[in-house]
C-alpha cells in the first residue's frame, strides 16, 4: 500500500503541474490572445494532465485506495502545487488563508484515511 501511495502521489503531483498551468497559466501569458485560442491551448495542456491523472487514479484504486481517498489526495496536492504557482509564477502575495485552508484539508485527510492507518 505504501508503494501505491507513493506512485499515486508522484503522478498526481505531475498531473497537477499541468492542470494548474492549463487552468491559470493563460492569465499571465495569454491575456493578449483571443479566448478561443487560449481555450485550445489550455485543452492541449490538459491533455497531458489527463494522460497522467487517469493512470494515477487507476493505480490507486487497484492498489486499495478508496475513491474518497483519491479525491482528498488530489485536493491536498492541488493546494500544494497551486500556492507556490500563484506566489512564484503569478506574483500573488502570501495570504495566511492559504495556511488555514491547508489545515482544513489536513483534517479531511485524517478523516478519509483514519481507517487505513
Amino acid at each position: 500500500m505504501a508503494l501505491t501511495f507513493l506512485k499515486v502521489s508522484g503522478l498526481l503531483i505531475l498531473s497537477n503541474l499541468f492542470m494548474t498551468y492549463a487552468w491559470y497559466g493563460h492569465l499571465r501569458t495569454g491575456t493578449d490572445k483571443p479566448l478561443f485560442w487560449v481555450i485550445l491551448m489550455s485543452w492541449g495542456v490538459a491533455f497531458f494532465e489527463y494522460m497522467i491523472m487517469v493512470p494515477a487514479n487507476r493505480i490507486g484504486y487497484a492498489g486499495g485506495l478508496e475513491l474518497g481517498q483519491l479525491k482528498v489526495m488530489q485536493e491536498v496536492i492541488t493546494l500544494l502545487v497551486f500556492v507556490p504557482f500563484s506566489l512564484l509564477l503569478m506574483d500573488e502575495k502570501w495570504r495566511w488563508d492559504y495556511l488555514w485552508a491547508f489545515f482544513c484539508i489536513v483534517g479531511a485527510v485524517f478523516f478519509v484515511f483514519r481507517n487505513k492507518w
